[in-house]
Parts: C-alpha cells; structure tokens; sequence
C-alpha cells in the first residue's frame, strides 16, 4: 500500500482556492448597503416613533414632627464635670512614661519560663508570644493594663495592674504570673 502525498504547487492552489471561497462567502455580511436591511430601519423608526413611557411619581416627602429641647438647665449626661477625674487623688497612668516590650502583650500571654539568682536579686525569665524570653525585675512594666513588676520570687511574679473604675478613675488591681510546671 502506498500512500501519496500531495505536494509543492497542487496544496497552495487547493489553499488559495478555499480562502477565495470562504472570503467571498463571508463577504456579504461585512459589507451591506441602506437598501438590504429595510426591515431593521422599519423597525428603528417605528421604536423612534412610540411615545416614552410615564415616569413613576416622585415619592411623597414624610413630615417629621419637630421636637424642641428645653432641658438647658439640667446636667450633660456627656460631661465629665461630675466624675471624680479631677481629683488627682487616686492613682493614675503615667502618660509620659515610654512603653516597656512587655507591655505590648495581654498579661495571660506571658510565661514566666524560670528565674536566675537568689535571694532579693532573683531576675525572673519570661517567654513573650513572639518566643522571645525577657528579663523581668521588681519596677519593670508588663501586661496591657499598666502593671508594674513588685516582686519577683522563684516560684512567680507579683505585679499591680491599673484599671478603669468606670467612673473616670483608676484602681489597683494585684495579679501573679507563676512558673509554668513542665
């Protein structure tokens, strides 16, 4: 059995041939006069030639009835005039003080992970969230609510949180960070 294969001149002219075609074919379509779609400018002018539809109504505006506030004479429920912030007598937050790296993480985050020293130089090793281990002794600050480290022993770390009271004052609040049992 042999096959043959046409080739050279006999494929370009059976090419050229069927692209004549398919142009010429296609042709029609891409080139058309005014006068062989008659029934689509029929149609555009009758479109044109209807009249638009109604508009919706506009919607009707509601009458608020007005309200006068006569109540000048009686206290600001928004006013700070009657909280105990002025007193200065409790205590407070230290605003100018520069935050501490501890401070930047909820206090039931830290780990205390074991102490170095003994005696009243015990220094406390404390793990971070970030995996990271601290030094902690008696002044520093740790926690998100102003606690300032008072003790360190061997076995936790005693501290004094500030929190809001909610009437604009601060209390103490005492809280412990205990060696972790591993």
């Amino acid at each position: 059995m042999r096959a043959y294969v046409m080739q050279g001149a006999p494929v370009r002219a059976l090419t050229a041939i069927a692209l004549v075609l398919g142009l010429a074919a296609c042709s029609r379509g891409i080139t058309s006069t005014p006068g062989e779609a008659p029934n689509l400018e029929k149609w555009i002018a009758e479109v044109k030639a209807r009249p638009a539809p109604p508009l919706d109504p506009l919607p009707v505006m509601q009458q608020f009835e007005t309200f006068e506030y006569n109540a000048y004479a009686l206290r600001d429920p928004f006013s700070t005039a009657f909280t105990d912030e002025g007193g200065g007598n409790g205590p407070r937050p230290d605003a100018g003080r520069r935050k501490q790296t501890l401070e930047q993480f909820p206090l039931d985050s830290l780990d205390m992970v074991g102490t170095l020293g003994k005696g009243t130089g015990v220094v406390a090793l404390v793990m971070a969230p970030d995996k990271v281990t601290y030094r902690v002794t008696p002044g520093n600050y740790m926690g998100q609510s102003d606690g300032r480290v008072t003790g360190v022993f061997e076995d936790r770390i005693e501290l004094v949180e500030l929190v809001p009271d909610g009437a604009g004052g601060w209390l103490e609040r005492p809280a412990t960070v205990a060696l972790e049992d591993q």
